[in-house]
């Protein structure tokens, strides 16, 4: 089968990569385009663009999937199947009747929960037990297609969104290289979603989400903080300083206000959460300063307790 795969930033590469290393005939890449970073504001190739060219798979970057050329392009291209995994942009629906047999969709997440942009990091911050990866067909509203496959795999307790990240983008890799052999073999399924209000839309994250509500109870606060990495995290503020928060557990009951630093020793910083719980800080940014353990910080910084 000849495959046009679409994708942007390294979840992308991952699913890429082990098509690739399947042996499947991936005949273009398409990514987003070049985009200028860091004070120099240079042109920085996309994660996908980079790993394509170094395994000899044509790329190309159109502004928009809209235009006729670019339609032509892919028509040109003559596709079986064309694999999207994060590529960034809505597709139209006269690129989705390209390819001859299937357009394809990794979404990061066991549909129909989880629809959006944010679907790994919402599965952290509500605290869920497991969430997966979705291989659907794709279709003109958004991750609402039908299945073809699902994966499922357990979230760790202390596991936060980046790490979540990279072990689904790997789930991912799997689950669309199975999806591409029952596409084949002709043993692929359809399976349509059933949205319904027990389920979540994943919407972009905000930095309005970061600040740290120390009335909620522990848990809910170490989701908060798990859910938000890498960006935009949870934050808050003591004596004046604002730190990020990049890691922190459940440290035990207390009977202090919400608020309150109980602790802060090699052990972390602890402070009292809602419910009569509280939540000790192991790994913090201050404002201007590096990411470090906390108990780095108090090396050089005063936390006084109460």
């Amino acid at each position: 089968m000849r495959i046009v795969f679409m994708g942007t930033p390294e979840f992308a590469v991952a699913v890429l990569r082990q098509v690739v290393e399947d042996g499947w005939e991936v005949v273009a890449a398409y990514t987003q385009p070049d985009k200028p970073k860091n004070r120099g504001m240079k042109l920085v190739p996309t994660p996908v663009k980079e790993y394509a060219m170094s395994v000899g798979i044509p790329v190309y970057q159109p502004q928009s999937c809209r235009d006729e050329a670019t339609l032509a392009q892919l028509r040109a291209l003559e596709p079986d199947v064309i694999l999207v995994a994060a590529y960034g942009k809505l597709l139209p629906q006269a690129l989705l009747d390209i390819p001859g047999t299937a357009i394809l969709n990794v979404h990061s997440s066991l549909l129909p929960q989880y629809r959006g942009a944010a679907p790994i990091n919402w599965a952290v911050l509500n605290g869920d037990a497991e969430t997966g990866v979705t291989i659907q067909y794709m279709a003109a509203e958004l991750d609402a297609g039908d299945i073809l496959l699902a994966e499922r795999t357990p979230i760790a307790a202390d596991e936060d969104a980046g790490q979540l990240y990279d072990r689904l983008a790997l789930l991912g890799g799997k689950a669309a290289s199975e999806a591409l052999r029952r596409l084949r073999d002709g043993t692929a399924t359809r399976t349509p979603q059933v949205y319904g209000p027990q389920y979540q839309y994943a919407s972009l994250l905000s930095r309005e989400m970061s600040p740290i509500d120390w009335n909620k109870n522990a848990r809910a606060i170490v989701n908060q903080v798990r859910g938000l990495i890498p960006w935009p995290c949870a934050t808050t503020e003591v004596a004046g300083a604002r730190w990020k928060v990049y890691r922190a557990e459940p440290a035990g009951a207390t009977d202090r206000a919400p608020g309150t630093i109980l602790a802060a020793d090699k052990a972390g910083i602890v402070i009292a959460a809602g419910e009569g719980s509280s939540v000790r800080i192991t790994e913090l940014q201050a404002d201007g300063g590096r990411r470090m353990a906390a108990a780095d910080y108090l090396r050089g910084h005063l936390v006084s307790l109460g």
